[in-house]
C-alpha cells in the first residue's frame, strides 16, 4: 500500500506530487518503452521532485503503478456494472435505434480521459498483467449480472466461456481503440461495440447462421460429464 497516511492525502500538495508522479510515471514509460526501465530516480526527476518525496508517497515503482492499476478497475468496476444493469429489452432497443447502451458512454470516456496515463500501462511495454486483470473483474462484474433471467441449460462451462469470449473481445477491441489514438469518438464507439455483440460472422457475407443455443449448452454439459466418467 502505498505509504502516504489518509490525512496527508488529503494536503492539496500531497495530492498535487502524486499526481506530478503519476504523470511522470507515464511520461517515462513511453519514453523507456518498458515498464522494466522505469526507476525511481526517472520519475521524480521527470516530476520536478526529489526522490526524497518519491518515498514519502510510495516504496517503489511497482507501489505506484499498483495503486493506480487498483483505482482504475474499481472505477471500471463501478462503471461495468452500471452498464451491466441494463435488461436484454433496454440493449435490443439501443441497437434498433442506433444509440448507446445507458453507461456505455461513461466507462469509455473514463478511459479516454485518462488515456495518457492508461494508455502506456496496458500497451506493449506497460503490465501485462493489467489486461488480464480488467478482463477478470469484467468478467465477474457481467457474469454475476447475466445469470439473471438465464436459460438454465446454457449454464456452466458454457456460460463461463461464453462471458469469458465476450468479455474478451470487448477488452480487444477496447485496447485497440486505445492504442489506435481514440480516433472514433467515445458516442460511435460505445454503438459499435454494442453491435459487434451481436454480430455473427455469417452476418458479414449474408449467410447467418441461427444456433440451437440451449441444445449446445445441454450437449457440451453432457460431453463433460462422460469425460468425468472416463
Amino acid at each position: 500500500m502505498p505509504r502516504t497516511s489518509q490525512s496527508n492525502a488529503a494536503d492539496p500538495r500531497c495530492v498535487r506530487s502524486r499526481e506530478l508522479l503519476r504523470d511522470a510515471l507515464a511520461a517515462d514509460l513511453v519514453a523507456q518503452g518498458d515498464l522494466a526501465r522505469v526507476t525511481v530516480t526517472s520519475v521524480s526527476d521527470r516530476a520536478g521532485l526529489t526522490r526524497r518525496t518519491f518515498y514519502a508517497h510510495y516504496r517503489s515503482i511497482d507501489d505506484l503503478v499498483a495503486e493506480v492499476e487498483d483505482e482504475t478497475l474499481a472505477d471500471v468496476v463501478r462503471l461495468a456494472e452500471a452498464v451491466a444493469e441494463n435488461h436484454l429489452e433496454q440493449v435490443f432497443s439501443a441497437c434498433d435505434a442506433l444509440e448507446p447502451v445507458p453507461g456505455s458512454v461513461e466507462l469509455l470516456s473514463y478511459f479516454r480521459d485518462r488515456s495518457a496515463l492508461l494508455v502506456p500501462l496496458l500497451g506493449p511495454g506497460g503490465d501485462p498483467s493489467f489486461m488480464q486483470r480488467l478482463k477478470a473483474a469484467l468478467h465477474d462484474a457481467f457474469a454475476s449480472r447475466a445469470l439473471e433471467g438465464l436459460d438454465g441449460r446454457t449454464l456452466g462451462a458454457f456460460f463461463d466461456y461464453y462471458v469469458t469470449f465476450a468479455v474478451s473481445a470487448e477488452c480487444g477491441v477496447l485496447e485497440r481503440w486505445l492504442q489506435g489514438g481514440m480516433a472514433e469518438p467515445v458516442g460511435s464507439m460505445a454503438r459499435l461495440m454494442t453491435l459487434l455483440m451481436f454480430v455473427r460472422p455469417g452476418d458479414l457475407y449474408g449467410n447467418s447462421y441461427d444456433m440451437n443455443i440451449p441444445m449446445y449448452g445441454l450437449a457440451l454439459m453432457a460431453s463433460l460429464e462422460d469425460a468425468d466418467e472416463r
